[in-house]
């Protein structure tokens, strides 16, 4: 068992299947935290650097990455001139 940083709840952790730098989810605030340490079990907040997963520090707000229109036609146009 572990601790929330953020909301202090206790957070299940499989003492056995838990590697150091693993990410999970706080079941309470839902804030995604690193495994620090092993003995104990210690978390932190998913930092931005990490650039893994979930834990990416970037917002994800629609299926199109770059913004462009649906069918890209516009992308082609402006490039055949």
């Amino acid at each position: 068992m572990a601790t929330c940083p953020e909301c202090e709840a206790d957070v299940d952790v499989d003492d056995f299947d838990v590697d150091r730098g693993d990410t999970l989810s706080c079941q309470d605030c839902g804030r995604m935290l690193e495994v620090t340490s092993l003995s104990p079990i210690e978390l932190d907040f998913v930092s931005a650097e990490d650039g893994e997963g979930e834990g990416d520090g970037v917002r994800r707000t629609s299926g199109h990455a770059d913004g462009d229109e649906e069918d890209g036609e516009d992308d082609d146009e402006a490039r055949d001139g």
